[in-house]
C-alpha cells in the first residue's frame, strides 16, 4: 500500500508498505514513518493519506483511507499548510479560517446531505527537520465526494445548456438558504466549489472562506477573501458580505457554465456591467433572473436564495432526479456531543425507558405484545437521542412532564407505588450513565494504545 507523507516539502513523500495491503494487518498496524523525513504517516491513529489531491492558499488536501471503518473507505484529509511568505497577522488569520471551516462543517455537514460530513479535527506535533525544534500541523477529515466539480465538467464537456443550469440552481439554492439560515455566508461560490457526485447529486464544498454572521447587520470588518470575478462589489470594495453576496457569485457561476468563458471576460469594467447576453441564447425569463442576481446594488438584487428559487418556478419543470436506494443515509449518523451532554441524554433515555416499560406493563396484558411495544418505543427513543433531534432544554421539559406522568401512573388500577416508579427510573438512568462512562473510558484507552 502506498502512503503519502503530509510534511510540507518532504523530498520524497511516497512511501510503500507491502504489509498494509492485508486488511487485517492494516487495521492492527502500529505507527508508520516516512522513510525520507521521519514524519508519522498514520494520522490520529486511523487515517492513511494515499494521494495528494491539491494544494490551495492555506493548505493541502489528501485522499486518505480510514482503517477504523469496515471496508477501509476513502475520506479527504486537509492539512493547514499556509504560505511561508505570510506575516504573523496573516498566519493567525489563515489558522482561524482553517479552524472555522472545521467548526462550520461540524454543524452544517451533520445536518445537510449536500455538504461534506466532518469526521475529525486534530493537531499533530512532530519533531522538526531542524534539530531541537517541533512542528505542529492541524488536520481536518471530511467525507470524500467521488465525482467532478463543475469547473472540471466545463473543461471536459463544454458549455452547459439552460436545462442543465436550471438543475444546478434547483439543487444549490436550497443549500445556500440552509447555510444562510444558520448565519453562514460561504463567500467563495464558484464552479470548482460545486461537486457532482457520480450519481448526479450536487455538493457545496470548501467552507474555508465562510463568514459567520451573528446579527442582521454585517460588519465592514469582514475579511477580504474571495475569488476575483465571482465576488460581489460590496465584498471587493468594502469587505462586506450578505446572503445576496453568495447569490451574486452563484449568478456569475451560472454565466461561466452557460458561456464557457472566464468571469473576467464577461464583465466590462469601463461601464461596470456584465456583457453576456450576446454569448448565449436562453429564455428571457432566466435572463432576467440572472440579471437581477448580478445587480451591483444590494437592494436591487435578490435578498435570499428562496426568493431566487420562487422566481425560477415557472422555468423549473425538471423532475426530481431519482436517488439510488443504496446511498449512505447521513440522517442516521450518530451526532457527536460533549461528554456532559452525552451523560444527560443517557440519563434521560434510561429514565424515560424505564417509564415506558412500566407504563406498557400496566396497560398491556399480553407478554409478547408488551415486549414488542416496549422494544419499539425504547428503540425510537434511543434513535431520537442519538440524532440530537431534541435540544437540552427539550430534555429538561420532558423530565418535568415525566414526573407529572408518574403521578398519573400511580392512579391507574393496579399501578405501582409512586416511590417504586421513581426509584426504578433513577436506577435505569444511573445504569445508562455508568455504561456511557465505562465505554467512553474504554474507547479513550484503546484510542491511546492504537
Amino acid at each position: 500500500m502506498e502512503v503519502y507523507c503530509t510534511r510540507p516539502h518532504c523530498p520524497r513523500p511516497q512511501n510503500y508498505f507491502p504489509d498494509l495491503d492485508n486488511i487485517t494487518t492494516l487495521q492492527a498496524a502500529q505507527q508508520k514513518y516516512c522513510v525520507s523525513c521521519g514524519m508519522p504517516l498514520l494520522l490520529d491513529g486511523r487515517y492513511l493519506p494515499v494521494k495528494l489531491l491539491g494544494i490551495g492558499g492555506f493548505g493541502a488536501a489528501f485522499l486518505a483511507r480510514d482503517r477504523r471503518i469496515p471496508g477501509i473507505p476513502n475520506c479527504v484529509v486537509k492539512q493547514f499548510q499556509p504560505s511561508t511568505s505570510l506575516n504573523a497577522a496573516q498566519l493567525d488569520l489563515a489558522q482561524e479560517l482553517f479552524e472555522r471551516e472545521a467548526t462550520v462543517l461540524a454543524d452544517v455537514g451533520m445536518n445537510h446531505d449536500q455538504i461534506p460530513y466532518l469526521f475529525a479535527f486534530f493537531p499533530v506535533v512532530v519533531p522538526s527537520l531542524q534539530p531541537g525544534r517541533q512542528d505542529q500541523f492541524f488536520y481536518l477529515v471530511q467525507e470524500y465526494i467521488d465525482g467532478k466539480n463543475l469547473e472540471e465538467e466545463l473543461q471536459h464537456r463544454g458549455n452547459f445548456s439552460e436545462t442543465e443550469v436550471l438543475v444546478i440552481l434547483k439543487e444549490i439554492l436550497p443549500v445556500l438558504q440552509f447555510i444562510h439560515d444558520r448565519g453562514i455566508i460561504h463567500r467563495d461560490i464558484k464552479p470548482s466549489n460545486i461537486m457532482r457526485r457520480q450519481d448526479g447529486r450536487l455538493f457545496l464544498l470548501d467552507f474555508g472562506s465562510v463568514k459567520q454572521v451573528t446579527s442582521a447587520k454585517v460588519s465592514s470588518a469582514s475579511t477580504a477573501i474571495y475569488t476575483p470575478g465571482f465576488a460581489a462589489p460590496e465584498q471587493t470594495t468594502r469587505g462586506q458580505v450578505f446572503p445576496s453576496t453568495d447569490i451574486y457569485a452563484l449568478g456569475v457561476t451560472i454565466l461561466t457554465l452557460l458561456t464557457g468563458k472566464e468571469a473576467t471576460e464577461l464583465f466590462d469594467p469601463q461601464i461596470n456591467q456584465w456583457r453576456w447576453r450576446q454569448e448565449v441564447k436562453i429564455s428571457p425569463h432566466l435572463s432576467g433572473i440572472l440579471d437581477k442576481m448580478l445587480m451591483p446594488a444590494i437592494n436591487e438584487r435578490f435578498s435570499s436564495a428562496t426568493e431566487v428559487l420562487s422566481a425560477l418556478i415557472p422555468s423549473i419543470t425538471i423532475p426530481d432526479q431519482p436517488q439510488p436506494s443504496n446511498l449512505p443515509f447521513k440522517g442516521l449518523m450518530v451526532k457527536k456531543f460533549s461528554f456532559g451532554e452525552l451523560l444527560l441524554r443517557g440519563a434521560v433515555t434510561g429514565f424515560e425507558g424505564a417509564l415506558i416499560v412500566i407504563a406498557v406493563g400496566l396497560l398491556v396484558e399480553t407478554p409478547i405484545i408488551r415486549l414488542a411495544i416496549s422494544l419499539v418505543m425504547v428503540s425510537s427513543l434511543v434513535v431520537v437521542q442519538s440524532q440530537g433531534w431534541l435540544a437540552v432544554k427539550d430534555l429538561l421539559l420532558i423530565l418535568l412532564i415525566s414526573f407529572l406522568v408518574i403521578f398519573l401512573i400511580a392512579l391507574l388500577p393496579g399501578g405501582l407505588d409512586i416511590q417504586i416508579v421513581v426509584v426504578l427510573g433513577i436506577a435505569s438512568a444511573l445504569i445508562c450513565i455508568g455504561a456511557i462512562t465505562l465505554f467512553s473510558l474504554i474507547h479513550k484507552i484503546l484510542s491511546t494504545i492504537l
